[in-house]
């Protein structure tokens, strides 16, 4: 059976806390958001076949929001 996402996200966290070996953790809230952010981005936009109205509706975003984060990592839908 598949571990559901938050699962995975749990697992992924755990391994890096135990590769810090030591080192204090710092910026984990934003590593995490632009790990995840990024990747849904590009999926839903190839979904939406570059479609920022139907995009920004599927994410549950303000078309504006959604295209300043398309900016943000240059991303050109």
């Amino acid at each position: 059976m598949d571990q559901n996402l938050q699962d995975k996200i749990e697992t992924l966290l755990d391994k890096y806390f135990k590769d810090l070996d030591g080192e204090n953790p710092n910026g984990v809230y934003d590593m995490v958001l632009h790990s995840v952010e990024k990747p849904l981005l590009i999926y839903i936009m190839n979904y939406a076949q570059g479609n920022q109205t139907r995009a920004a509706k599927i994410l549950g975003l303000n078309r504006n929001t959604l295209r300043k984060k398309l900016e943000f990592y240059n991303l050109n839908f």
